[in-house]
């Protein structure tokens, strides 16, 4: 895993004048895009698109520091449609306007290093987790797009929460009627973003059911038929949670021969009151690789 990782890395690398094609990704890794995406941000703290992007301005800069090339010539060559979406990119990440490159080498450049993953399998700590068919089902609550994020908690999906009513409240509690029949957090629908702004996902707070609609007041995301890996943690939270999350993408999936498809991934807690001793699920939808 860590081998094709780094070849797809190496690949990229090679094409960030030219086209990425995510065929030739899936080739090099053996594993679907959405897979590679989705192993990346788990792995990195950001998104491949930011990555990416940030490797193209990196790039940029020291192009730019050639007496005979252009800002306009640099815009395009790095996929840019426009010489105004460059500048603003560049100025956002650099501090400064890309015209400028050359007055700012004598005080502060910038620089963004090509990655390179070093897997390393910590084993003898436990991982418990279990898979399971499960038919297709709803998931229905309160949803929000908000912005991807890596560290913290996100203060929109805080937000989020805060906003569902009592009414909504009764409504899921009363039609919650599949396992873990209590609320969850889903996550879906990511996206990696443009060239020019940050990744986005859909997140909702809700219940699993199989009822029938109307869901007058909640939303609804239809689950298709998947087969799950179902890992569960207990100790200190949200420490033990998030350590779990770490571990299914640094040792469980590299090492298992199971690979993430696109669904939503979902976690819940248990009895909360002791946040010593919480017990808590993650769920990832998985099939088989190749």
């Amino acid at each position: 895993m860590q081998s094709s990782m780094n070849e797809a890395l190496q690949y990229i690398e090679e094409h960030l004048d030219t086209e990425i094609d995510e065929k030739e990704i899936e080739k090099i890794t053996g594993t679907s895009i959405y897979h590679f995406r989705r192993m990346f941000s788990f792995l990195s703290g950001m998104t491949l698109t930011a990555y990416i992007r940030n490797r193209k301005l990196s790039n940029a800069m020291f192009d730019l520091l050639r007496e005979d090339v252009h800002v306009t010539d640099t815009a395009f060559k790095y996929g840019y449609s426009s010489v105004d979406g460059f500048s603003r990119a560049f100025r956002e990440w650099a501090g400064f306007k890309p015209s400028e490159v050359k007055q700012q080498q004598k005080q502060e450049l910038k620089a963004f290093p090509k990655l390179t993953f070093q897997l390393t399998m910590q084993g003898g700590a436990e991982m418990n987790y279990r898979i399971v068919e499960k038919e297709a089902f709803q998931i229905i609550g309160v949803s929000k797009k908000v912005p991807m994020q890596f560290e913290g908690v996100n203060p929109e999906i805080e937000n989020l929460a805060q906003s569902i009513t009592d009414k909504q409240k009764d409504k899921m509690h009363e039609l919650a009627n599949l396992e873990p029949k209590q609320v969850i957090n889903a996550s879906y629908n990511f996206d990696d973003g443009r060239m020019d702004e940050e990744g986005y996902l859909e997140h909702m707070i809700g219940v699993l059911t199989d009822e029938e609609g109307p869901f007058e007041g909640l939303d609804v995301v239809d689950v298709s038929a998947h087969t799950w890996a179902i890992f569960s943690s207990q100790g200190p939270f949200p420490q033990t949670m998030q350590e779990t999350w770490a571990k299914i993408a640094a040792e469980w999936l590299p090492s298992s021969d199971y690979e993430l498809v696109k669904a939503p991934e979902v976690s819940f807690v248990e009895d909360d009151s002791d946040l010593n001793n919480v017990y808590s699920e993650i769920w990832m939808a998985v099939q088989r690789k190749g």
